[in-house]
Parts: structure tokens; sequence; C-alpha cells
């Protein structure tokens, strides 16, 4: 008999979504759902009034598309500034470094320093609009600048903190940030970490602010500086200014800047952790991850927004020991906690016993979760208790399309219902409906966290999600739902890498390689890895240089984190007639998978020699 989770009274009748079903005279889940993204103007309006947002002028209308759905607008006409809270005793960060030591923070004091940095970014030239990166590992004061860069009216761009100069400096060109704030080093696995080297290589013409730790840095302006500014600046915005970009990578051209605004994402996020994360007043919500990737916005603000405390962790989450990161959840007492199924599968290997208090409830995204990681987390660490919110979207969905909703039993990773407003179904080739086979995932309802575009590039924007299908939003990966309700997410549809949840376009990895001099050509694909979800293996055509030379250059200049387990050094690659690099067959090759028709190859002879490659190394 397949292992479930199913909801005990409490989740039933206490719930927030059981609650706001009871309130507005709703039926049950699916009339909820389907009342979210049939009746948007409703639903967002009421959910609007529900969060602590301090409103200088109120909207006069919820939802705006006159321009098509691709270009909806929300909110019309409100004021105000996300990062315009109230003060308050109450926690709202609980902080732990690696070296054991703890900090838990107040709204006050959050407040107080928010108001220092906007206040010094005014004075020292940032105008509304202008872009501040923020290369900081996951420490407190990330949050300070951050909510002070929006009260200024400056929009964020956060930055992976293991990336090494080379993504900085693209990502920086491409915002043309004005500054960058990092920190001299950040510590990872006992070891100090050199981040303000990677940041002056790439940080163009930004000025740099430093958080010293370590003693380097001191010929820069100092954090400590700036956190002495007086001053209560407040930018009021209007509901479509944006307040921060995100880069997102795809399979071809430079990454994709995902631009959000004050009445989007941070409204998309509180709803999905309200109502499928069921985040109840005073608890605390966690999600290990990197202030770079999405999830780290999305547990700012929605934490925010809904008034709860946040927990944060720097370094490595099972070091100095196995069981730091379970310590932390029990003596912090997370309600929530988000994993990656990398993280998942890491934890899984290490085949300890655990005896600590679990979080009320998991979450994971980032990547499809195997069934044998859902049932390993389910069973020894929430001992059949604590329901997983399987979760996926997206950086440019500023959230889920699909979740799990704890008023209805989970399957092993699966999806129980749409994410709030999401009218999410499963195509076929022909732009129909299908159900119980594979299909592609579109949304068909627009919804506020939707990106208002891609940063400089409405064309692509428009490209990639809308060109399908008239008024259809293809996301790019492949699902299943099934005939009685459940979704599944199978996998990419492009070519875009998933390595530890974080998307990676090969174009980006293969222009590092290209760059080098004795590099022709590169090509890069994902492959199966039982611990990250997948790996980066890449191909060169070269001479004079080895695999693993490229594969050191790749980490100087991309970091480790996202650098290819493995470079081949290989003749030539397999290209169409009108010399397109075919990475699906390259990746087909290499695992040995049927190729299906490669008439249109120009040198089809060239996979024989990525398949022996393959053969020869294991």
């Amino acid at each position: 008999m397949e292992e479930k989770w199913y909801p005990s009274e409490d989740y039933l009748k206490e719930s927030n979504v059981s609650r706001f079903i009871e309130e507005n005279s709703l039926v049950d889940l699916n009339h909820f759902i389907r009342s979210t993204y049939e009746s948007p103007e409703w639903f967002w309006d009421k959910f609007f009034k529900m969060l602590r947002i301090r409103l200088r002028r109120n909207y006069d209308k919820v939802l705006d598309i006159s321009k098509g759905l691709e270009w909806s607008t929300w909110f019309i006409n409100s004021q105000f500034n996300i990062a315009d809270f109230e003060e308050g005793s109450d926690i709202f960060i609980k902080w732990e470094g690696e070296g054991g030591e703890r900090k838990r923070i107040s709204y006050s004091e959050v407040l107080y320093n928010s108001k220092s940095v906007s206040s010094w970014l005014v004075k020292k030239g940032l105008l509304p609009g202008d872009r501040v990166a923020i290369y900081l590992p996951m420490i407190p004061e990330l949050v300070f600048i951050s909510l002070g860069v929006i009260r200024a009216g400056g929009i964020i761009v956060p930055l992976f903190s293991g990336f090494g100069s080379e993504p900085i400096r693209i990502r920086m060109q491409e915002s043309d940030a004005k500054f960058l704030f990092t920190c001299d080093v950040s510590y990872r696995k006992g070891k100090e970490v050199d981040m303000l080297t990677e940041a002056l290589k790439g940080k163009g013409e930004a000025e740099v602010v430093v958080i010293e730790r370590s003693g380097k840095g001191k010929e820069f302006t100092q954090f400590n500086e700036v956190r002495k500014t007086a001053g209560d600046y407040l930018y009021v915005a209007s509901s479509e200014d944006p307040f921060m970009i995100i880069y997102t990578s795809g399979t071809t051209g430079k990454p994709k800047g995902t631009v959000h605004v004050h009445g989007g994402f941070p409204i998309k996020a509180s709803a999905d952790i309200y109502f499928q994360f069921d985040l109840r007043k005073g608890e605390t919500l966690m999600w290990v991850t990197d202030f770079g990737w999405m999830m780290g916005p999305w547990v700012v603000f929605g934490g925010l927004l809904l008034r709860n405390p946040i927990g944060m962790i720097e370094g490595a989450p099972d070091y100095p020991s196995w069981d730091r990161l379970f310590k932390f959840v029990e003596d912090e007492e997370i309600g929530v906690l988000g994993l990656s199924p990398t993280l998942i599968r890491a934890l899984r290997s290490k085949n300890m016993e655990i005896n600590y208090h679990p979080p009320r409830i998991f979450g994971s995204t980032g990547e499809p979760l195997d069934e044998k990681s859902w049932l390993w987390l389910f069973k020894e660490y929430g001992k059949r208790r604590v329901p997983i919110v399987n979760y996926s979207g997206g950086t440019e969905i500023s959230g889920g399309i699909l979740g799990c909703y704890v008023v209805k039993e989970i399957r092993p990773s699966s999806f129980n219902g749409q994410s709030p407003g999401i009218n999410a179904e499963v195509f076929d080739e022909n732009g129909k409906p299908v159900r119980d086979r594979v299909g592609e995932l579109v949304v068909l309802s627009p919804w506020p966290g939707m990106t208002r575009g891609f940063w400089k590039s409405p064309e692509r924007y428009l490209a990639t999600y809308w060109s399908k299908w008239e008024k259809v939003w293809v996301h790019g990966d492949l699902a299943v739902r099934t005939s009685d309700g459940f979704f599944y997410i199978i996998g990419r549809a492009d070519d875009t890498i998933k390595v530890s949840g974080k998307r990676i376009g090969p174009a980006e990895i293969e222009g590092v390689l290209n760059s080098h001099e004795r590099v022709i050509e590169s090509a890069c694909i994902g492959v199966p890895d039982e611990i990250k979800g997948e790996k980066v293996i890449c191909f060169s055509v070269a001479k004079g240089v080895t695999g693993e030379e490229l594969k050191r250059f790749s980490e100087e200049k991309l970091g480790r984190a996202i650098s290819p387990s493995e470079v081949y050094i290989v003749s030539s690659l397999p290209k169409t007639r009108n010399a397109k690099i075919m990475r699906r067959l390259i990746r087909n090759a290499y695992l040995n998978l049927p190729l299906g028709d490669v008439s249109s190859l120009e040198n089809a002879e060239s996979l024989n020699e990525i398949s022996r490659l393959r053969k020869t190394t294991g």
C-alpha cells in the first residue's frame, strides 16, 4: 500500500485555507482554488486587505488586462512601499552562524537599520529606479540592506553568494547597478570564503560597500559607517514600480532579469505561504537557501508581510556536525522548513537516526523530488506526521504554479492542487488539456507575481512564455495531471540544467569555456546525479588544453557551485545544417539513450565519440 499523508482534524478545521473556505462560504478546496482564478479581483482584493501593507493611496481597481494577459497590472493607482512597516519588539530574524553564534533581531532593529541604509543611499545620489546589487551570504545584514534599498526607491539585484567574478560581472553590467553591497568573507565548512576579491573583479563601475568580518576591505566604504547615517527616508512607490530584478538562466543567450514590482512578488509569495504552507500567527518560516535564488527573497518578503519570524543559517547545514540543521530547527521552533531535494538526498545519504523534534510542515522545491527521498523525509524526520508541501513554479512566477494544501491527502512527490490564483493545466502538442499522460505545464490566468517582463528585453519575455499558444503561459516544464486531481512534474522541456535546484543556462557556462584561448566551441548538458539532481557535463572542441584544465578554468570564473563536474575534449559537436548544436542528442548519446532521427545532422559521427566517452569514463 502506498504511503500517504492524511490531514488531521486540526488541519481540516484550523488551517488557514480551511478557515478562509468557511468564512467565505466556499464548498471545499476545489471550490477555493477555482474561485481564486475565476474571480481574481475578488480573491486578490480579499487577500491584499489581510496583509499588513501601509497604503498611502488605495487602489482604484484590482486588475487591468487592457494591454493583454502578458502585461497584466495590479492594484491600479495604489501607492505604498513594501519596505514600509511597523516597528515592534517581536522577533523578525532568527540567525545562526556556522560557528554556532546566534542572533535574534526584532522588527524595530531591522527598521532602524533599513532607514539608515535608505538615507545613506539617497545622500549618495541614488535615484528611484536605480539598481543596487547584493552579494552576501545568509546573514541578517542582507535584510537590512534589501529593505533599505527598497525604502529609497531603488531596485535590488540579489546575487548568488557562490558566484565567481564572471556571473557577477554579467549581472552587474546587465542591470547597470550603481552600488554593490558585499562582505570581505563568508564562512562555509570551517573555511573563510573570499567574496571581496570576486566582487571587485566583477563590480564594474559600481561603488562597493563592505561588511567587514575578518579585517579585509578597509579601503572601501564600511557598512558599519552606513548604519550610522541618520534619517528616515521613504520613497512612496506605486504598485507597479519595480523593486527587484532576479536573474534566472535560459538555454540561449544571457541570463534573464525577471522584473518584480511592489504589488507583485511579495503579494504572491505571501499568498502561497499563507494558504499552501499554512504559516500561522507567530510561527517561524525558514528555507535553506541563498538570497541570490528566489526562495531567499520569498522568505524575507513573505515573512515581512505576514509579520512572522524567519529563520536563517549561514554556511553548510550539516557542518560542523550532521545534526546542525535539526538542532537549529528544534531550538528555534521553526514551524515551516523548506529543503531542496538535493539537501534531502544529501541528508538521507548519511543514514543517521533523527531524534530531533521536526517542524510542523516541510516544503520542497527547486526540482522534482524523487519518491525515495520523499519517503525518507516523511518517515525518518517527519515520523509520518508532517506534511511535505511539494512546490513548483519559478523566479518569473514569484512562487508556485503548483503546490500542496494541508486539507487534502498528499501522495509521494505529488502536488495536490494549483497555487492560489493560478489556473494551471497540462496541454498536449495541440494545445488541448490532457489527463494521465505527459504534456506541457501551462498557466491560463493572470496573477500578481507574474514578472513584468525581462529587464531591457520585453521581446525575449514574450518569446519565452507567450509565443506557443495565444493567451497561454508555457512554463517549460513537462508534467502529468491525473484524472483524480494530482499533478507531477517530470522535468524540463528545454535544455536548462538544474543543479541542486538552481537553474543554469548552458549558454552561460559554454561562454566561459569558449573564452579560453585554446577552446573553439563547447556544449554543456545536465545529467542525473544522485545528490544534486543534475550535474553539468561539458564537451569542448579544443587544442593544447586538457579537460581537467578547462574544469579548473571554469571554476575560477563561475565558482564551484555551478561549474561542470567534467569537461571532455572532443573533435567536433553534433550540429544541424544551419549550425545549431544539438544538446539533446549529446545528452542522449552520453547517457546511451535512443537518439531518434539524426538525419538533420551535418556530422552524425560526432555522437559516436561522445557515446564512447561515457563507456570509457564510467
